[in-house]
């Protein structure tokens, strides 16, 4: 366990990043980020697969609203632990401090693989999946390729580039959202399919698993804590950025969502994977339905920059933390990148797009991520319990209500989706276990100075 004077002392200026005065991204670019990495991929699938499980409009909105409160809670706890423990890493930096170096390391290795590079992939594939729904001839996974080695070319350049592209690409996905949004309430509303009380598919395994794949569309809301180190004042920036996104995007998520059900009918959504794109045609014919997955296309591009951007940090502050196994992580560019951690990321990336399919890179996903989200909010608690004195620019409303809401509806999530996917929560639970694995061999080489 880390005491407690160790982490004061860090939290208030020994990592450097809570003096860090060389700080360029502000509250625009760190909004944006947080908005492009939460609108992606899931916004544009989940919807079929839980209406597979779910005929219920009420409960389908309810599980979409339910996600939302949950990414706020989650926001506003990794708000406190930004402003607390200033540094770039996310997870990895937290656990770290809180519970142990090789918690951190674990939670490092997860965002590495499961938390960003096959997300990537995820979102690539999407991309490739709706660029072929424009141009038939077109192979999703030459696309899928071309444009996870396009974006990671850009975000080589320097911070300014990435600045500007991600703003760019963000404005683009929000318009998107908001046009379908606002186009598809203006179509005369389909009879509700026949379907049970939406009460009694509350507290169920498929309600469970519906949540994961609304928490999986949610993912992203933490994505500004990754560039702590690059962020001015974030004491100040990084709780308004996670908290203005999660809000925008929960609102985006609730009105898409009803102008999905409200324009489309359920049994032809179900199932669907594209289902942006099937509830276009259904509305507007197919010529509206290929303009619509066009757009989507270029929406994703920013869910797929804005990983790019964000994950190589937790890379490079492994390499910087364990030099003797990582070291070469952590080289920057005169530019300050982490050209080698952002290379290395995008080769994993490029490995998933060609080992996996859509489906199994999504559910791989859910449940490590999902439980390391869990300790992080559970370390507020913990650390203001071990820390009380520890400097908080920041503090969650309504404590300890906040994060408890978290961790009870985290919880239900995670049991519940073991039970029903125990396959996917092995493979998620065994990439825990390899981080924890792996921190052993190379805390081992620190201590020998091999």
């Amino acid at each position: 366990m880390v005491g407690v004077p160790r982490m004061a002392k860090q939290a208030q200026g020994g990592d450097g990043a809570a003096k860090n005065k060389k700080g360029s991204v502000g509250l625009a670019t760190c909004t944006a980020l947080v908005v492009a990495n939460m609108v992606g991929t899931g916004i544009f699938t989940s919807l079929g697969f839980q209406l597979a499980e779910i005929p219920s409009q009420p409960a389908i909105l309810l599980i979409w609203a339910l996600g939302g409160l949950l990414a706020l809670c989650g926001a506003l706890c990794y708000a406190e632990l930004s402003a607390a423990l200033p540094r770039s890493g996310g997870e990895y930096h937290f656990l770290g401090k809180i519970y142990h170096p090789a918690v951190g390391f674990m939670a490092g290795i997860v965002s590495m693989v499961a938390g960003f590079a096959a997300p990537v992939a995820a979102s690539a594939m999407a991309f490739g999946s709706y660029a072929q729904g424009v141009w038939p001839e077109l192979s999703p996974r030459a696309a899928s390729v071309f444009v996870v080695v396009l974006v990671t070319l850009v975000h080589l350049r320097s911070l300014k580039v990435s600045s500007v592209f991600q703003v760019v690409f963000t404005l683009l996905k929000i318009g998107l959202v908001l046009f379908l949004t606002y186009a598809l309430f203006g179509r005369p509303a389909v009879a509700p399919a026949p379907a049970a009380a939406w009460s009694s598919y509350v507290v169920t395994a498929p309600f469970a698993v519906s949540l994961m794949f609304t928490l999986y569309a949610y993912s992203g809301w933490n994505a500004a804590t990754y560039i702590l180190g690059e962020v001015r004042v974030p004491g100040r920036v990084i709780p308004v950025a996670l908290t203005a996104g999660t809000l925008l995007v929960a609102g985006m998520y609730l009105g898409l969502n009803a102008a999905f059900l409200h324009a489309v009918p359920a049994e032809s959504m179900a199932g669907q994977v594209n289902v942006a794109q099937v509830a276009a045609e259904s509305a507007f014919g197919q010529g509206g339905g290929r303009l619509v997955a066009a757009v989507i296309a270029l929406g994703l591009v920013s869910a797929i920059s804005a990983m790019i951007w964000a994950g190589p940090r937790v890379a490079m502050v492994l390499g910087e933390d364990y030099p003797r196994g990582f070291g070469w992580l952590q080289a920057r560019t005169p530019a300050g990148i982490p050209a080698r951690a952002v290379i290395a990321q995008s080769a994993l990336t490029l490995l998933f797009l060609l080992t996996s399919t859509f489906e199994q890179v999504v559910i791989y996903t859910l449940f490590a991520l999902t439980a390391c989200s869990f300790l992080a909010v559970l370390g507020v608690i913990v650390l203001r319990l071990r820390a009380p004195r520890l400097t908080r620019p920041f503090r969650v409303p309504l404590y300890p209500l906040t994060p408890l809401l978290f961790l009870a509806i985290t919880a239900f999530a995670i049991f519940y989706t073991a039970t029903v996917k125990p396959f996917e929560a092995c493979c998620g639970a065994l990439t825990l276990l390899a981080g924890l694995g792996i921190y052993a061999l190379v805390a081992r080489r620190q201590d020998t100075g091999q």
